[in-house]
């Protein structure tokens, strides 16, 4: 699939038309359309965070890194958008083995991600901001539907074990200005033109690396 965008508009604009088709493909690979569907095990699940637990790791220790000195990462970088910790206390809460660090295994394109956005840390930080915009606006966007899913299918209570789904309020003006927040963020990043083409491809990339992961947990452990 081709990555396509139009220079004319903001880059949150220029972002969601460029990334559509991949993001929808992306939704429908492997374990991601089980998940849709409520057709995941427990233990597919727990697998599925443990792949996202070190793209996020790396994500915001990168964030983290450059927040005080990058002035496009103090535009979008808020300690609500935190992910990591929440992601791991699910997994200690749903894991059904002793540690889920030791039972389950990161795969290959889970690690091949995580080395990708720790390389970008050290080499191309603006390159961070794409990642953040695919996971942080996707768990703002769907991440509420996906809860609920997760409560039924596995008869959960309250906010344990959909702690990663949870930005510390549930009311809906809180989700809506963390979504606004982070748009107008993209709109007001100080980049040549050349640095928003990056964004946007790597973006894609960014989609492209998802669905390989999805895919990789579908198919489980070798």
């Amino acid at each position: 699939m081709r990555c396509m965008s139009t220079a004319s508009s903001g880059l949150a604009a220029r972002l969601k038309d460029a990334t559509r088709e991949l993001h929808r493909q992306a939704e429908r690979s492997g374990v991601m359309a089980e998940l849709m569907q409520g057709r995941i095990s427990r233990e597919t699940y727990c697998l599925l965070l443990r792949n996202l637990q070190p793209i996020y790791a790396a994500l915001e220790a990168g964030l983290d890194a450059h927040h005080p000195t990058d002035p496009n990462v103090q535009r979008l970088w808020r300690p609500e958008l935190r992910r990591l910790a929440a992601l791991e206390q699910d997994l200690d809460h749903l894991h059904a083995g002793v540690d889920w660090r030791l039972d389950l295994p990161v795969l290959g394109a889970a690690a091949e991600y995580a080395e990708r956005l720790e390389r970008l840390a050290r080499t191309d930080p603006v390159l961070l901001i794409p990642h953040a915009y695919l996971r942080y606006l996707g768990d703002l966007h769907g991440g509420q539907m996906l809860a609920r899913i997760v409560r039924q299918g596995f008869g959960l209570q309250g906010e344990l074990g959909t702690a990663f789904y949870a930005f510390g309020d549930e009311d809906a003006q809180l989700l809506e200005r963390l979504k606004r927040e982070f748009r107008a963020g993209l709109d007001g990043l100080v980049l040549t033109p050349a640095q928003q083409d990056a964004v946007v491809g790597e973006a894609c990339e960014g989609f492209r690396l998802h669905g390989k992961v999805f895919g990789d947990v579908q198919v489980g452990p070798c």
